[in-house]
């Protein structure tokens, strides 16, 4: 087996398309994730990150386009010759050999004869050195995640491509490995490109996030990004939740749009209106709105008028469903911290929120 050339740099997507029949699962895609960074494909089931990322891992040939590792372009390369490992959602481990034999197995196919130093420090690394003489089945789904993930970076690629790795963990234990993943990338220096259609799990670890919705990158950004200024429908909802109102834009004050939504009078930033017309879909995360009884003080915007139709507690905070005098339901999100009102279904409340948590689409948008 030959050793795959030592290829470093930023790996770069150049107009990468893949059509299957009449299909086109990746649509005319271009990326660069720099070296080192941890990077996150999000997005539904169907959307093409899959497919991207078995393209850059040589499983998929693109239809048309370039993929490269610095100068090096693999575009063709075989997967063994490819400096890139896979971690997949089933760890895939080798049932019959020892922890230890399953980490060095990639190294000794490399016909690299000492492997003791590079296996104990890597199993130093995911903290399950004292489990090296066990096989796979005497370990829990964790541990043999963290097994499959020792046996990638032990080979130094320049890349590693995560495929829904936690997906088969339990919600506490996912979110545990979260946390850890992101610090092995971080000690490691590797680049991570993490495929996933978990919106948590890809803020929590990634440094860049690529929204995908068919087959294109509908928006780039960091976590905060995203979520705070969404520029598209499906980027708002699919990131969190996100409350969106039909208005109109009235004037500009300043630094200020000045906006009209069923009858009331709204200010938010200039910097957060994505609307190329006057026609605008107001967002508002659902977090963002404050509930208060009505003839209560409030400042920054405020809609009157609305009733509670439902309430439903769910743990750090508690989800009320409130319909606006144009019938339509909005919702909030309050924390379980004793600073909301004591409300019941039926109850009438005013909402307000400060202009800056206000984000502005275009009006057509769907």
């Amino acid at each position: 087996m030959s050793e795959p050339k030592k290829v470093q740099g930023d790996l770069v997507l150049s107009h990468i398309t893949k059509s299957f029949a009449d299909f086109t699962a990746v649509d005319d895609l271009s990326l660069t994730i720099p070296k080192g960074s941890f990077f996150a494909l999000l997005g539904p089931s169907g959307c093409g990150k899959t497919t991207t990322l078995r393209m850059i891992a040589g499983l998929e040939e693109p239809t048309s386009g370039k993929i490269s590792i610095g100068d090096t372009d693999i575009t063709y390369t075989k997967p063994y010759d490819r400096p890139v490992n896979t971690v997949f959602q089933s760890y895939a481990l080798f049932p019959h050999l020892t922890i230890f034999e399953n980490v060095a197995f990639g190294l000794r196919r490399r016909g690299i004869k000492d492997v003791d130093a590079a296996v104990e420090k890597v199993l130093g690394l995911v903290e399950l050195a004292h489990l090296k003489n066990r096989k796979p089945g005497q370990l829990s789904g964790g541990q043999q995640q963290r097994i499959a993930l020792a046996r990638a970076v032990v080979n130094r690629p320049a890349l590693l491509l995560l495929d829904e790795p936690l997906g088969a963990l339990d919600l506490k234990l996912r979110r545990q490995m979260q946390i850890e993943l992101k610090w092995i990338q971080t000690e490691v220096g590797i680049t991570f490109v993490h495929v996933t259609h978990d919106q948590e799990e890809a803020m929590t670890m990634a440094d860049t996030v690529a929204v995908m919705n068919n087959g294109k990158i509908e928006q780039l950004g960091s976590p905060a990004d995203l979520y705070e200024s969404p520029k598209t429908v499906f980027v708002a909802n699919f990131l969190g939740q996100s409350n969106f109102i039909d208005g109109v834009v009235e004037s500009t004050d300043g630094s200020n749009v000045v906006a009209n939504i069923q009858g009331t009078r709204i200010t938010f930033p200039k910097s957060r209106n994505n609307a190329s017309g006057s026609a605008l879909k107001v967002g508002i995360r659902p977090e963002k709105f404050r509930l208060h009884d009505p003839g209560d003080n409030t400042h920054g915007n405020v809609l009157a008028g609305g009733k509670i139709t439902d309430i439903s507690f769910t743990g750090v905070s508690t989800q009320y469903l409130v319909e606006m005098p144009w019938k339509q339901e909005l919702v909030v999100f309050e924390q379980n911290d004793g600073g909301a009102p004591d409300l019941v279904k039926g109850d009438p409340v005013t909402l307000s929120w400060e202009p800056q948590f206000t984000f502005a689409l275009d009006g057509a948008s769907k």
